[in-house]
């Protein structure tokens, strides 16, 4: 088999394993980026959860994402709340280089990402 040929055979093994939605459209979900310092990650929080925008009700004490109570999961779920709500304004997923588009799924128990 050429080269050529391999690449495409991967190509298209790849998009055929990529999660897509039910439409045809990628999915995807804004997080805080792990290398970003808790300082500058809860000043982005305060802003998707204040000025933003972002509906923050799940990140409260006794609500389905509180836990675990880090700065770090709280801003990823304001950040893709934000993002879902606003993107298709022109909102982007940048919160000042503080967070990062992933296809990875980030909800865990109880905890649903849009």
């Amino acid at each position: 088999m050429s080269s050529i040929s391999s690449i495409f055979l991967v190509t298209l093994i790849f998009a055929a394993l990529a999660p897509s939605k039910s439409d045809g459209e990628f999915k995807e979900w804004c997080i805080a980026d792990e290398q970003t310092p808790e300082e500058e990650l809860q000043i982005a929080l305060d802003w998707a959860c204040g000025k933003g925008g972002a509906d923050c009700r799940m990140i409260q004490k006794n609500q389905p994402c509180y836990l675990p109570n880090t700065v770090k999961d709280h801003a990823s779920y304001a950040f893709n709340n934000y993002y879902h709500k606003f993107k298709h304004l022109g909102a982007t997923c940048y919160f000042n280089s503080a967070a990062m588009i992933t296809d990875l799924d980030p909800s865990h128990q109880s905890c649903k990402f849009d």
